[in-house]
């Protein structure tokens, strides 16, 4: 299986190797106490990493509200590294009254609270805002996720190659794609370019195709290459997710298979 040269380790969790994937879920509420009621859910199952999707958030025009959140998401998580996401519109996220900039911005100062193992970025951000964030992953040690979502389509996979490419070329930790198949050969697209990124760039991947046809590449995606699988803790945050423990039941069945093979 998927084994990276240089896998990237973050508060002690590895990204990249290993028997499967690691097990993220997200945080979708819209309000603290949401939130907070909603950590408290996901840290019971035990996943491997923790999303906050800061889009969904009702008040992530309060910069200052935002931050002290955070500080108090990580207090409850119990170790469990978390990952900051400001999904935009334009890639399938919540609609926000934050400008590219502004997001920038807040991607920035999330990193100087050091709450967070990672933090989310997408490669369709305008290139200053990204060189932003990418210094301040760095000066604080966050490990930075360069993503790219498509919730259409599946684009052909010398485009998909192409996005793989860039997350390294820009100094990515950590490339993701996301894409919504309309076929079976798109999944088989998705994975076919997630192998290939997998041979060509010494980086951990996450990848996915979404929907209920592109439940295959949540089970079975680290086969090719895929790092991390995203999955329901109290709610969805993308379509085809699978609740915790399903996702956790089917790796364990693929993993008797391929042991038994």
């Amino acid at each position: 299986m998927a084994d990276l040269n240089k896998p990237v380790v973050i508060r002690g969790v590895t990204l990249g190797g290993g028997d499967g994937p690691l097990i993220c879920t997200s945080l979708v509420g819209r309000t603290r106490d949401e939130l907070l009621a909603e950590l408290g859910q996901i840290v019971s199952f035990e996943p491997d990493l923790i999303e906050w999707r800061v889009d969904f958030y009702s008040g992530i025009a309060d910069r200052n509200g935002v931050l002290g959140l955070s500080a108090d998401l990580a207090r409850v998580s119990r170790g469990i590294p978390l990952i900051f996401t400001v999904r935009s519109a334009r890639e399938g996220g919540e609609a926000i009254s934050l400008g590219d900039e502004q997001v920038a911005s807040l991607c920035v100062e999330a990193c100087e609270t050091r709450a967070f193992g990672l933090i989310d970025f997408e490669l369709t951000a305008p290139r200053d805002g990204l060189d932003r964030v990418r210094a301040a992953a760095r000066a604080t040690d966050t490990g930075l996720i360069l993503s790219f979502h498509d919730f259409a389509g599946t684009p052909d996979g010398e485009l998909l190659h192409a996005k793989f490419g860039e997350a390294k070329e820009l100094g990515g930790d950590v490339a993701k794609v996301a894409v919504m198949p309309h076929s079976v050969d798109d999944v088989l697209t998705l994975l076919r370019a997630s192998h290939r990124a997998y041979e060509s760039f010494d980086m951990p991947l996450i990848t996915m195709s979404m929907g209920p046809l592109g439940v295959l590449t949540r089970v079975a995606g680290w086969m090719f290459g895929s790092s991390v699988s995203f999955a329901v803790g109290a709610a969805s945050s993308a379509p085809g997710q699978l609740p915790i423990e399903d996702l956790r039941a089917g790796l364990a069945v693929l993993r008797k298979a391929l042991e038994g093979a």
